[in-house]
């Protein structure tokens, strides 16, 4: 028995027929399976403006292996355009809505199957988490990275636009050669070209085996390649449906370690650190930051793209892409060969049938950028709960960094000071109050990072915070620190002019403040009041967890 026909099939059902009726849909396509296509598609973010054109091939697929392809929109915000004012406080809690959106319209049509296209930011895990939740067939298609922009020589990306803020402030830069840049950093459609939380995700996505090989490097501009991909999605789906293939037997805790390896191999966003932990939550499963901290100290980091260099998705496509990453891993034992994919092969397979193109942007395991993973897991009085840092970004000076705390309850602030030159070298920003409830929605801040690296700070300044970066920062930025301040974590207590000590090599996160003193603070430290206390934002704040175990609404 299909799912759908508990809306299209029996004597009592003939008013839904009747509707269906209404849609144009013939009789005899309601004895198929119904397939959702769940696009994403928008004229406000980038990696989506393009994607109606991704359904079509995807709708295209689910026709010709016998399904009925039923389309309906998520929401999605860009968050670059949600950066750096009250956006950015909705960006990460739109991940919840897309998931229970989705759930929403599954349930209530009772559709058979789904392809899920995205390509940005909390889309991607918004869909994944979804489709863990639901448990019917699902594949998701993203609409591919955007290609970087040419400029005088160089390939230029969203990054160093934020960057050039910065370079402008310092006197370092014109703002006439600041238009230059952002005229010519975004080319076109697709996600950001770094690897950042976007194109990390795409690229995580084929290795828990929800997406087909590709999908998180084949360039937006190759649309010929991404429709052909889309329609092998809507064939895959409905061949899914007729073989019992659902999620929950694809997102296996072998699934989810495949994937943190990769991430750990490309040195990806540390937002991943809350993604693939709330996917896993959707499926059942309990995965905490701590396996980013097993798997680091094992797995080398055998990429480095912007923003640790000039590298970009394009280049790692050219590279031999995710399958390519994944045969160098197979080497050392670290992933689990045997697991699904949407594919119908095992991750083996499909590492079996590739290669590394290029070895300067694919590195082999014998001659890593580092011996341990691009992001790593920090432990101590100040973060008893953990912290990330993604030290595939980090210069070789700062990665053990002792110094004095300068405290800002909110980003804005600490942008305004790092701009005002009130920020100087050996200074450690602490950034607080900016966590999952605190922020509310754990804003994402590239502007302080980038105000930073575009001061020429990056090398003498670290930046600790409750809240989360961008995929596009680098230096050494530490995120996610928990608890975080609004449930009175140590982040709380610090004064300026404390010493804090980060040690990326020994993992650690320190406040270096007698506990005598932290008690007597404790008992003067009392939770702001909420800075927003009506809509969506309020209810939020009242289910959301701890950055360490992904940011999930814990009821519901």
């Amino acid at each position: 028995m299909k799912r759908s026909d508990r809306v299209v099939k029996g004597v009592s059902r003939a008013p839904h027929r009747s509707l269906f009726y209404a849609l144009g849909y013939h009789p005899s396509e309601l004895s198929k399976p119904l397939v959702a296509v769940v696009n994403a598609a928008n004229e406000i973010i980038p990696g989506h403006v393009h994607l109606d054109l991704i359904a079509q091939a995807v709708k295209r697929g689910v026709a010709a292996a016998g399904g009925v392809p039923i389309e309906f929109p998520v929401i999605g915000i860009c968050d670059g355009i949600a950066m750096g004012h009250l956006g950015m406080h909705y960006s990460l809690p739109s991940r919840e809505l897309i998931a229970d959106s989705i759930e929403c319209m599954i349930e209530a049509h009772a559709f058979d199957a789904m392809v899920l296209i995205t390509n940005c930011d909390k889309i991607i895990p918004g869909m994944l988490m979804a489709a863990a939740r639901l448990d019917i067939p699902a594949v998701m298609v993203s609409g591919g990275p955007m290609l970087s922009g040419p400029c005088e020589g160089q390939s230029l990306d969203l990054a160093k636009v934020f960057e050039g803020i910065g370079k402008v402030k310092a006197g370092k830069m014109t703002e006439a050669e600041l238009e230059r840049v952002e005229l010519h950093a975004c080319p076109g459609c697709g996600s950001c070209a770094g690897m950042y939380t976007a194109n990390t995700m795409n690229c995580l996505a084929e290795a828990l085996g929800m997406a087909l090989p590709g999908n998180g490097t084949v360039p937006a501009a190759y649309d010929g390649i991404r429709k052909r991909m889309a329609y092998e999605a809507g064939v895959r789906v409905v061949e899914m449906w007729k073989e019992g293939i659902t999620p929950r037997s694809i997102l296996t805790m072998s699934a989810f370690r495949n994937a943190i390896a990769v991430d750990l191999a490309l040195g990806g966003s540390t937002n991943t650190a809350l993604h693939l932990p709330a996917i896993a939550h959707a499926a059942g499963l309990n995965l905490d930051i701590w396996e980013f901290d097993e798997l680091s100290r094992r797995v080398p980091n055998l990429c480095r793209l912007s923003p640790a260099s000039d590298q970009h998705i394009e280049d790692l496509n050219r590279a031999g892409g995710i399958p390519a990453v994944m045969k160098e891993l197979s080497k050392i034992g670290v992933l689990d060969l045997t697991a699904l994919t949407v594919s119908g092969k095992s991750i083996g397979e499909i590492a079996e049938n590739a290669r590394v193109v290029d070895s300067s942007v694919i590195r082999s395991v014998e001659a890593p950028y580092s011996p341990t993973g691009g992001l790593v897991v920090l432990k101590g009085s100040l973060a008893p709960e953990g912290a990330i840092v993604k030290a595939s970004a980090v210069s070789p000076s700062m990665r053990r960094r002792r110094g004095r705390a300068k405290v800002f309850d909110s980003e804005e602030a600490a942008v305004e000071a790092i701009y005002g030159g009130l920020v100087k070298a050996g200074d450690v920003v602490v950034i607080r109050y900016e966590g999952p409830a605190g922020g509310p929605g754990m804003r994402e801040m590239l502007a302080p990072t980038s105000a930073i690296a575009g001061m020429g700070l990056d090398e003498s300044v670290a930046l600790i915070t409750d809240g989360r970066f961008s995929g596009a920062t680098r230096g050494a930025a530490v995120g996610h620190v928990s608890p975080e301040a609004y449930r009175l974590g140590p982040i709380a207590l610090v004064e300026d002019g404390d010493e804090i000590e980060i040690d990326i090599e020994e993992r650690r996160l320190d406040l270096l403040v007698p506990e005598e003193e932290l008690a007597k603070r404790r008992e003067r430290v009392s939770p702001p009041k909420p800075k927003i206390e009506k809509g969506y934002l309020a209810r939020y704040v009242e289910f959301v967890s701890s950055a360490s175990r992904g940011a999930v609404f814990l009821k519901g």
